[in-house]
Parts: C-alpha cells; sequence; structure tokens
C-alpha cells in the first residue's frame, strides 16, 4: 500500500481523494492545511479519508509517508515541498507554474539531491509530454503553446481590466511572450505553458500565446513542437472543473493517473 501525504484540500485535493477513495492501494494518512483552515477541513476529509489527519505541517519525527504530493498551490513548494525533499521524502507537484520564478528549479533539484530522493512534475492539464521529453533528446527546434479559453476564466487576471471580458465580440490575444513570463503573470492559469516549456526548450524559448475567447466553452490547448524526431501538434479541448473553472479535471486525472502509477504493479 502507497501511504500519501497531500498539501491541499480545494478543488484538486478533494477530488483526487474522491476518485481514489475505493482504491486499497493508496492510503491518505496526512491532509496539510493552514493552521486557519483546518477545522472547516476536518469533515470534508472525513469523508472521503475517514483515517487521514489534518495538520499544518509533516512531522519531523515518526512515520514518514511514502509519497508527498501538493495540491496547494505556488507557496506549498517552498514551504513543504522543499523541506521534505532534504528529508528524503519523494514528492509530487501539481504548480508547475511556481517554476518560472528564477532559481526555484534548481532549488527543487538541490533539495532531492540533498535527500536522496527525487521530485516529479505531474503533467496536469496536457497531454504529449512524454513524446516532447524524448524529442529533447534528439534535439528541438520549436515549441509554440497556444491556450485559448473562455472570457470569465481570465477574470481576477492581468487581463481583467485591460479588457472588457465580459462585452468580447472576438477571440484577443491576452498575451503573446515567453513561457516564464506567461506562468508570472497568469500562474493560476498558464501551468500548461509551464509544464510544456520544462519537457521542452525550457520557459525562455517555449513561446506562448493566450487568447480569450468568446467562441469556445472549454479550454483549447494547442502545442506545436518542431525538431530533429520531425514535428507534431497536439490540440486538447479540456473541460474546467466543475469546483473550480480555473482548474482543467485533466488535472486531478492527472494526480490520481500519477498514484496509481506509485501504488499498482502495472504502470504506464
Amino acid at each position: 500500500m502507497l501511504h500519501v501525504s497531500m498539501i491541499g484540500c480545494g478543488a484538486i485535493g478533494l477530488g483526487v481523494m474522491e476518485l481514489l477513495k475505493s482504491d486499497p492501494e493508496v492510503a491518505f494518512d496526512v491532509v496539510i492545511v493552514p493552521e486557519a483552515h483546518m477545522e472547516a477541513a476536518r469533515p470534508l476529509v472525513f469523508s472521503l479519508a475517514p483515517h487521514a489527519r489534518v495538520a499544518d505541517r509533516l512531522e519531523e519525527q515518526g512515520q514518514q509517508p511514502d509519497l508527498l504530493i501538493e495540491c496547494a498551490g505556488h507557496k506549498a513548494i517552498e514551504e513543504h515541498i522543499i523541506p521534505a525533499l532534504k528529508r528524503g521524502i519523494p514528492c509530487m507537484v501539481v504548480s508547475i507554474g511556481a517554476l518560472s520564478e528564477r532559481g526555484l528549479v534548481e532549488k527543487l533539484e538541490a533539495a532531492a539531491r540533498e535527500g536522496k530522493t527525487q521530485v516529479q512534475l505531474l503533467s496536469g492539464a496536457i497531454g504529449a509530454i512524454d513524446a516532447l521529453s524524448a524529442a529533447r533528446v534528439g534535439g528541438l527546434d520549436s515549441v509554440v503553446y497556444t491556450g485559448r479559453k473562455p472570457p470569465g476564466a481570465w477574470k481576477d487576471t492581468p487581463a481583467d481590466g485591460l479588457f472588457d471580458l465580459d462585452n468580447l465580440q472576438t477571440a484577443t490575444v491576452i498575451f503573446e511572450g515567453t513561457a516564464r513570463e506567461a506562468a508570472r503573470l497568469y500562474p493560476k492559469n498558464a501551468n500548461v505553458a509551464a509544464t510544456l516549456s520544462l519537457a521542452g526548450l525550457g520557459l525562455d524559448h517555449t513561446q506562448v500565446r493566450l487568447l480569450a475567447d468568446p467562441g469556445v466553452t472549454e479550454n483549447v490547448h494547442h502545442v506545436e513542437a518542431k525538431g530533429a524526431f520531425g514535428g507534431f501538434e497536439l490540440t486538447m479541448r479540456g473541460k474546467p472543473l466543475a469546483a473550480n473553472p480555473k482548474t482543467s479535471a485533466l488535472t486531478v486525472f492527472s494526480v490520481v493517473r500519477a498514484l496509481g502509477n506509485r501504488a499498482h504493479a502495472l504502470s504506464i
């Protein structure tokens, strides 16, 4: 059985526990939330993982989890993931957009080496990460990502105020630049760009276009990559998570897949 500690009890974390509550090979032992949110989190966690304990941090003594997974947002990486890696606890990270911060990837790698363990960056809302990583081995020439979402998905972002999101009549480019800048400005909407860049050409050499499009009701991701391997194009139309329209439902499913690959006898 895989004993898991999880950071976060929001839409992603609860969705993951819901899908895995009947899996006999995955056990959630600890769910980490800020101290101020612990009382509210306890009944939610108990309904899905009755044996799990809610805490504001991992204990430094006693039984350590087989795996710590971040489903809480960017701050959790510095606060919880890096210390856990240094202690030798394998980790998974969902909030890839956080790695647009200069030096944070290197901090993660250094912490994992210090603890003689590994941190896995999850694919989240996008596919073909395996193909892109393999293509990088032979040499990539270009990777271009275009993200297209309904105008409402860009509320409370830098685009809100710069554009009249409530009254757009046509698809409008709200950002064009590098993946690093996209992830910095739109961290809750541009994790895909950061994920693609870390699998491919890097944050400063992956090109990104973000559009607010009143003609779509789903999150549309388009990737075009070219290199020594040839080329590929991928288009995905992801439905948003019902509990959080800024999060793709596929993000939850990617976490469940990753945990299943760790816990089950057959992995793909």
